[in-house]
């Protein structure tokens, strides 16, 4: 795990507000936060480019944090990205372990077509899973190959991996599987029908004393 697990050199934070964030950021460094196992959180400050390579893909990273020459293990818990620019401003890291297990929160993908012209449709985009910290997966996969119109998937149908569980509803739809059904337009009531036709002709005189006008 530890070759895999990215490093990053942490400096301790010693000035802090908006102001004090700006500047971090303009230096190149990201603010942070390290909290869990009952101790006291620490701030810190991390090499932005560095991080934001680690966290762009895997919103549930595990980095292992160096600070003064002691190593700590966490797990990316928030992303606080600016509003509009969508650039990280801010993490939340979990101290962890490395043989115990989190709650996060994984993407599910669908995979496979489904039968005919159905269409497959995620109901969730993603749900909370308890995984070993050490192996986190990044999606979760539901096959929809061959799948009928009207068979849904349920969290049952999810492809988990070993260790990784959910406390959510096996029964709970996570896919829908439908084919596109058409719409029909309703027909013009009497009134308005005939409200049409009458515009169309007073159209169609006007155009006609139009051309007479240019003759």
């Amino acid at each position: 795990m530890a070759s895999k697990t990215p490093k990053l050199e942490t400096v301790k934070r010693e000035e802090f507000g908006k102001g004090a964030s700006r500047r971090m950021r303009r230096d190149g460094r990201l603010p942070a936060v390290v909290y869990g196992h009952g101790e006291d959180p620490l701030h810190l400050t991390l090499d932005y480019h560095d991080t934001f390579l680690i966290v762009r893909g895997n919103p549930n990273a595990l980095i292992n944090l160096e600070l003064d020459g002691e190593k700590q293990l966490v797990i990316v818990k928030e992303i606080q990205r600016n509003p509009l620019t969508r650039l990280v401003e801010h993490l939340d890291l979990l101290r962890v372990k490395a043989d115990q297990k989190v709650e996060v929160d994984i993407t599910l993908e669908i995979v496979g077509e489904p039968a005919g012209n159905a269409i497959a449709t995620l109901e969730l985009m993603s749900i909370t899973v308890l995984a070993p910290v050490s192996d986190i997966p990044e999606t979760l996969q539901i096959d929809v190959e061959g799948v009928e119109d009207g068979n849904n998937l349920s969290v049952s149908d999810i492809k988990f991996p070993e260790g990784v569980t959910t406390e959510l509803d096996p029964e709970e739809v996570i896919v829908v599987v439908a084919e596109p059904q058409e719409v029909e337009l309703p027909e013009p009531e009497e009134g308005e029908e005939e409200a049409g036709e009458e515009a169309a002709e007073g159209g169609e005189e006007a155009a006609e004393g139009g051309e007479g006008s240019e003759e």
